[in-house]
């Protein structure tokens, strides 16, 4: 084959518009997430957070972590820096600024991007423990050889971001159907939206639809996740009509729920289905721009996309294998480097939703009607109070109250009463409401109660969103003394 044919074979000159939006998304997304780490990483885990880096740095598995902290040491100001840094780079990504230059140069910034959100998110410890964290560092790095827009988007690696969007699908319908049987019996959705870990203002509207709908919405879940991502190999229009079943489909996820970005990344990387053609159908407005097409494609540029395709291939032996296992990973990395990872969510579904409730008092010996309840931004409170939309912006200490109700603790939550007790202004800024307007409580405990939506009838007879029981106290009035917390005899 003449460097000529190998150009020819190696470019998809029909997939400009994808190449546009998988580029600017996925650094639309993190840029958002440089920005989440630079309002919610120093007090969650900064040098004096709930759980500190420079602590987490000392285990000998953080020693094996590519991180510039091996090299840098962590200081919170050097993590606003990079941060800030990472959130400027992707910005100019998202106006297009580096794509105008030669092909590598967009490939330098995304690489970039990569090892600065690898060195975010591996320390982040429990609070970046979540699949959407890989899924974004993978995409940084796949999308980092899409090139330039004078170069026509190499299918190499066009495919690998299929391959990826077919593992998160794939990944995520199987874990459903081996682990838990409200979803084979097409039940889970009776529940998944009230339970879920972070409500939207439209949660409750999709919770009360009928049950019929709902196991609809289950068998259709199933046919996106499990059918319909091998058709995203297939040839077009059939891989773009794939494509925009996994669009439509996240789309009723984005406005049901605030699942963070996953959702809307997965909508961004689903594009690398979608040729010119499909898209001047829809939008036929488009036509006469997509008919320019970019000049000729260097062949260092093929070279290099060959090669990390051949390397995306054989790193993903492992998240393939795991798809047909019988006892299949969920958001499971199988290199340090986060690269053909295994994802999948939901694979249970909890039934009934506990929320953790916490309370301060500024009385030396509180009655039961001087306690004051902190209000978080995302999680559910007030009965009274409407869920709100924060997607894709990640509120990381709500989420993790939500798996607090579960019972998942690392101790974080311990030192977070200190910190409430401390009156700590980084902690209460991740708050939406301190009830005592920075003024340390004399006390703080925190109660579960069992939450559910109100139903239509309650809700016009008394205003209530939520409906709540008390169900037990899981910290007891505790307070500072000496330094140290104590709690109440």
């Amino acid at each position: 084959m003449d460097v000529t044919a190998w150009t020819q074979w190696s470019a998809a000159g029909d997939y400009d518009v994808a190449r546009f939006v998988l580029q600017r998304g996925v650094a639309a997304i993190a840029c958002l997430a440089f920005v989440s780490a630079l309002l919610q990483f120093p007090a969650l885990v900064g040098e004096r957070g709930l759980l500190p880096v420079p602590r987490f740095l000392q285990r000998p598995y953080a020693r094996t972590l590519p991180v510039v902290w091996r090299w840098w040491r962590y200081t919170d100001r050097r993590l606003r820096v990079l941060a800030g840094g990472g959130a400027v780079v992707s910005l100019a990504l998202v106006l297009g600024l580096p794509q105008r230059g030669p092909w590598w140069v967009p490939t330098v910034c995304f690489l970039l991007l990569w090892l600065a959100y690898l060195s975010v998110s591996d320390v982040g410890q429990t609070f970046w423990a979540f699949g959407w964290e890989s899924l974004l560092v993978e995409a940084l790095f796949t999308v980092a050889f899409l090139g330039a827009d004078d170069v026509a988007p190499p299918i190499v690696v066009l495919v690998a971001l299929r391959w990826l969007v077919f593992r998160l699908e794939f990944g995520a319908g199987m874990i459903k159907m081996r682990g838990d049987r409200s979803w084979r019996d097409l039940t889970a959705l009776y529940y998944h939206h009230e339970t879920q870990p972070m409500p939207n203002p439209l949660s409750r509207t999709a919770h009360l639809l009928p049950r019929p709908v709902h196991r609809f919405e289950t068998l259709g879940s199933h046919f996106v996740q499990l059918v319909v991502p091998f058709f995203l190999f297939a040839p077009q229009p059939v891989a773009s009509v794939a494509a925009a079943l996994v669009l439509l489909t996240q789309l009723w996820l984005v406005v049901s729920g605030n699942f963070a970005w996953l959702n809307w990344i997965t909508l961004v990387l689903a594009f690398a289905a979608v040729d010119d053609r499909s898209v001047a159908v829809v939008l036929p407005g488009l036509e006469p721009l997509l008919s320019q097409g970019p000049s000729a494609t260097p062949v260092s540029f093929v070279a290099v996309t060959v090669v990390v395709g051949a390397l995306l291939a054989w790193l993903s032996w492992p998240a393939a294998r795991n798809l047909v296992s019988r006892r299949q990973l969920m958001n499971a990395s199988f290199n340090r480097w986060h690269l053909a990872n295994a994802y999948g969510a939901f694979g249970s579904v909890t039934q009934q939703r506990d929320e953790v409730v916490v309370e301060g008092t500024l009385a030396a010996v509180p009655a039961e009607d001087d306690w004051v309840a902190y209000e978080f931004r995302g999680k559910p409170g007030d009965p009274y109070r409407r869920p709100r939309q924060f997607a894709p912006y990640h509120l990381r200490l709500d989420w993790l109250m939500w798996f607090l109700a579960l019972g998942a603790d690392d101790g974080w939550f311990r030192v977070f009463v200190v910190r409430l007790l401390e009156a700590d202004r980084p902690t209460l800024r991740l708050l939406r409401r301190d009830p005592f307007d920075g003024q340390p409580p004399r006390w703080v405990r925190a109660r579960v109660y069992r939450y559910r939506f109100a139903t239509r009838a309650e809700r016009r007879a008394t205003g209530l969103y939520w409906v709540r029981q008390e169900r037990f106290t899981l910290v007891p009035p505790t307070g500072l003394g000496e330094g140290r917390s104590r709690s109440r005899p």
